[in-house]
């Protein structure tokens, strides 16, 4: 049975129609789209992976 994913936009997302990345967990991986066009697929990462990333974004 698969579970639907539960998806949220990016904090730093505006209201208004800008560019806008959504993520969606799952036990071991992240799910990563383009919520413009969410039917277009999306990119799954290891957890590490996504950690990862998100660390090196942050602003030290």
């Amino acid at each position: 049975m698969r579970h639907p994913l539960t998806w949220r936009k990016s904090s730093y997302s505006t209201s208004n129609g800008g560019t806008c990345v959504e993520v969606a967990h799952q036990p071991g991986r992240a799910h990563v789209r383009d919520s413009k066009t969410p039917d277009a697929g999306s990119l799954t990462v290891t957890a590490a992976a996504w950690r990862t990333f998100t660390t090196t974004l942050r602003p030290r």
